[in-house]
C-alpha cells in the first residue's frame, strides 16, 4: 500500500463520516438525475471570466498574502449561490445544503459549521466585497484547480435548474472515469464523486454520494515482473505493517490482467479491499473502504466496480471521463504568491513553493524572484553571474558558451548558456534574466548535455511561461538578493556556548544544519562542504584510532581513495591530528581532510571536502579561511 492507505484515508474518512470533503462534496439530498457542470474560469490580474465558456468582465481578482481573492459576486454568476450580508459584516453563501458564513476582515470561517481558517480576510476594494476563492469555493461544493492557460478552474456538480442557460454537462456520455497519463480506468457509477487528486495525480480519491464507500487509486514504478502470487505477498506484507487484520486474499491469475486481493480490518474496525496490478513498469493499487461493512463478504457487493479496473488507458475510447491535466506530455503549475504559471513535463517532481522541479534522470529547473539595486541593469547581473561562475569553478571545468534574447511573457529576457563539469560528465546550464519594476525573475535550467530532449524540453518550458507581473509588487516589497551575487568575501561569526566555540562562515554558504547548541553543525557550497562535530562520549584517541583503520580498510577496498598525509599540528591553540586524503564520489573527484583535537573533555571533529572542479583560489582561501577561524572561547 505505500503508506498511502493510513496517511489519506484516516483523514479523509473522519471527512466523509462528518459529511465535510476536502475536494468536491456529495451529491446534495435534493439533487435529482437532472445534473450538469457549471464551470467557472478566473484568472488573477485579469478582469475577464469565462463562465460556461462565455466570456464576462468581473472584478479583477487579485493576490493578498498568497490568496487568491475575488469578487464574491462570481458564485452567483457562475452558480446561481445565494448571497446574504448579516449584521453588516457578516457574508453567507449558499449553495444547496451548504453555507459558508464569512466575515469582513477576519480570516476565520465556518464552512458548514466547520471553523476554517482561510488564509486572507475577506475585505471591501474599491466598493467591492473580494473574498477567498479557494475556501469558498469548495465550501460550496465546487472543485477548483489551474489549467494550462494558467487560469483558476472552478467546476460544481448540480442540478440544471437555477442555472445559467449555458450550463454544460461535462459527464455526460461517460460510463468510465480515468487518467490518460497513468493509464488506467474504472467503471463511473452515477454515484462516485472525484474527492482529491495528489498534485501530481499519482493518487485520485473518490466518494459515493450517499457517503458509504471510498475508493482510492494510486500509481508508483514497478519496473519488476511480478506475477499475481508476488503481489499477494506484496499486499499480505504490507497490511500486516499496517496492523491490518486480513480477513480473506485471493490472487488472480488471468491472462491479461493479474492481480491480488485481500480484505482487512483495519485498528480502526474499518473493511477494506486492497487490490493490487502491476502493467507496463507501474504498480496500480486500488483500495475501496465500506463504511457500512461488518463482515467481509459485505465487499461483494463492490466486486462489479472492483473488476471493472483496467491498468489501462483506451484514447480512442469517449465514454472515458480523463481527470488527467496533462497536455502534451506538460503538466500545469503555479506560484500564487509571485503569480508565475507555467508548464513541466508531467513526470517531474514539484514543488510549486520554492518553484523547484527536477526529472530522474538529471534535469533541474529553478525559478526565483529577487530585488534589484537602484540603477542596476540586466548586463551588470549577467556581469556578476558570470564572475560567480569563474570563481566557483576552474577554467578546465567550466566553459561560456554564449548568450541570445528571448521573450517571455511580453518581455525581453537574456538567456546565458555555458557548461560545467564537476567530474563525472559535462552539465548544460541555461540562465534566463528578465527584470521589470525594480525585480529580477531568474530561471535556472540544468540538464546532462547528452540529454537532447532536455533541450527541447527548455523551449517549450520558455514559451508557457506566464507572469502577472502586478502580484509581485502587490504581495512583496524589498526582497533578498540573487544569491548568486552575494560577496563570497563576507562572513558571519557563529557562536556555540555548550561547545565553546567560535567560527566565521562565508556568507555565500547553505547552512544544512545550523543549530550551533548541537552536533554536527554543516554547511555545504557549490562543489564543498564543511562540518564540525564535537561529542563528549569518545575520546581523542579512540576517535583518530577509528579514523586510522576507516582510512586503512578505504585504501583496501577503494581504488579511488588515497591518504595523502597524516600529520600531527597544533589547531586552536591545542595538538591536533590532520587527515587529508583524495577519492572519487560517483565520478566526482575531490580532497578531505579530518582535523580532530580535544578540550576540556571535549573532543572535536573538523570535516572539509571541495571537489578538484570547485577548487578554485577564491573557493579553497575561503574555506582554509573559514577552519583557521576556529576558536575557543573563554
Amino acid at each position: 500500500m505505500n503508506g498511502m492507505k493510513k496517511s489519506w484515508l484516516r483523514v479523509l474518512s473522519t471527512a466523509v463520516l462528518a459529511g465535510v470533503l476536502l475536494a468536491g462534496t456529495a451529491l446534495p439530498v435534493w439533487a435529482s438525475d437532472e445534473l450538469v457542470t457549471s464551470e467557472l474560469r478566473v484568472k488573477a490580474g485579469s478582469t475577464s471570466a469565462f463562465i460556461n465558456g462565455k466570456k464576462q468582465n468581473i472584478t479583477k481578482p487579485l493576490v493578498i498574502q498568497g490568496v487568491t481573492m475575488v469578487p464574491v459576486g462570481v458564485f452567483k454568476k457562475a452558480f446561481g449561490s445565494e448571497i446574504v450580508l448579516e449584521k453588516n459584516d457578516v457574508i453567507k453563501i449558499k449553495q444547496g445544503p451548504h453555507v459558508a458564513a464569512l466575515t469582513i476582515n477576519s480570516p476565520i470561517a465556518w464552512i458548514d459549521g466547520i471553523k476554517v481558517e482561510m488564509g486572507a480576510a475577506p475585505k471591501m476594494v474599491n466598493g467591492v466585497l473580494m473574498v477567498p476563492l479557494r475556501p469558498v469555493a469548495t465550501g460550496i461544493g465546487a472543485t477548483i484547480a489551474p489549467n494550462s492557460s494558467g487560469e483558476i478552474v472552478i467546476r460544481l456538480l448540480q442540478t440544471g435548474e437555477g442555472t445559467d442557460d449555458g450550463g454544460i454537462d461535462l459527464d455526460k456520455g461517460k460510463t468510465r472515469i480515468g487518467n490518460s497519463y497513468y493509464g488506467w480506468s474504472i467503471h463511473y457509477p452515477a454515484d462516485l464523486l472525484v474527492l482529491q487528486s495528489s498534485e501530481q495525480e499519482s493518487m485520485m480519491t473518490f466518494g459515493a454520494a450517499d457517503e458509504s464507500y471510498y475508493l482510492e487509486v494510486y500509481v508508483s514504478d514497478q519496473n519488476v515482473a511480478l506475477d499475481a502470487d508476488d503481489l499477494l505477498t506484496q499486499l499480505v506484507q504490507v497490511a500486516k505493517q499496517s496492523g491490518d487484520t486480513i480477513l480473506d486474499r485471493e490472487a488472480v491469475a488471468a491472462k491479461n490482467k493479474p492481480y491480488a486481493r485481500v480484505v482487512v480490518k483495519d485498528m480502526e474496525g474499518l473493511l477494506w479491499e486492497l487490490r493490487q496490478y502491476v502493467h507496463d513498469g507501474r504498480q496500480y493499487d486500488v483500495y475501496l473502504a465500506d463504511y457500512e461493512a461488518t463482515n467481509y463478504k459485505d465487499l461483494g457487493k463492490h466486486a462489479s466496480l472492483l473488476n471493472s479496473f483496467e491498468p489501462s488507458y483506451a484514447q480512442s475510447d469517449r465514454t472515458i471521463k480523463d481527470l488527467s491535466t496533462v497536455e502534451d506530455g506538460m503538466r500545469v503549475v503555479w506560484n500564487e504568491d509571485y503569480g508565475i504559471g507555467l508548464r513541466v513535463p508531467a513526470g517531474w517532481s514539484m514543488d510549486n513553493k520554492n518553484m523547484v522541479y527536477e526529472s530522474e534522470d538529471g534535469a533541474y529547473l529553478q525559478l526565483r524572484v529577487t530585488s534589484a539595486k537602484a540603477g542596476a541593469t540586466v548586463k551588470d547581473w549577467s556581469d556578476q553571474l558570470h564572475k560567480w561562475m569563474s570563481d566557483t569553478f576552474t577554467p578546465e571545468s567550466y566553459e561560456q558558451v554564449g548568450s541570445f534574447k528571448t521573450e517571455i511573457y511580453g518581455e525581453t529576457a537574456e538567456v546565458n548558456e555555458f557548461r560545467y563539469n564537476f567530474g563525472a560528465g559535462w552539465q548544460t546550464e541555461f540562465d534566463v534574466l528578465l527584470q521589470k519594476n525594480g525585480y529580477r525573475y531568474y530561471v535556472e535550467y540544468t540538464f546532462p548535455e547528452e540529454q537532447k530532449d532536455d533541450r527541447a524540453w527548455f523551449e517549450r518550458i520558455m514559451k508557457s511561461i506566464e507572469i502577472e507581473f502586478e502580484m509581485v509588487e502587490d504581495n512583496f516589497g524589498q526582497l533578498d538578493e540573487d544569491p548568486y551575487l552575494t560577496d563570497k568575501t563576507k562572513t558571519i561569526t557563529r557562536t556555540s556556548k555548550r561547545y565553546h566555540y567560535s567560527v566565521d562562515i562565508p556568507r555565500y554558504w547553505t547552512p544544512y544544519s545550523d543549530k550551533f547548541e548541537s552536533s554536527p553543525v554543516i554547511y555545504t557550497f557549490t562543489g564543498g562542504e564543511l562540518s564540525i562535530a564535537a561529542t563528549e562520549d569518545k575520546s581523542i584517541e579512540m576517535t583518530v584510532s577509528q579514523l586510522r583503520e576507516a582510512y586503512a580498510e578505504a585504501a583496501k577496498t577503494r581504488k579511488s581513495f588515497n591518504l595523502i598525509r597524516s600529520e600531527e599540528l597544533t589547531f586552536a591553540g591545542v595538538p591536533a591530528f590532520s587527515f587529508t586524503y583524495h577519492e572519487s564520489d560517483k565520478g566526482v573527484p575531490y580532497t578531505g581532510r579530518q582535523i580532530v583535537f580535544e578540550k576540556n573533555g571535549t573532543t572535536y571533529t573538523i570535516t572539509t571536502g571541495l571537489n578538484d572542479a570547485n577548487r578554485t583560489q577564491v573557493q579553497a582561501d575561503m574555506l582554509e579561511k573559514a577552519v583557521n577561524s576556529f576558536t575557543f572561547n573563554k
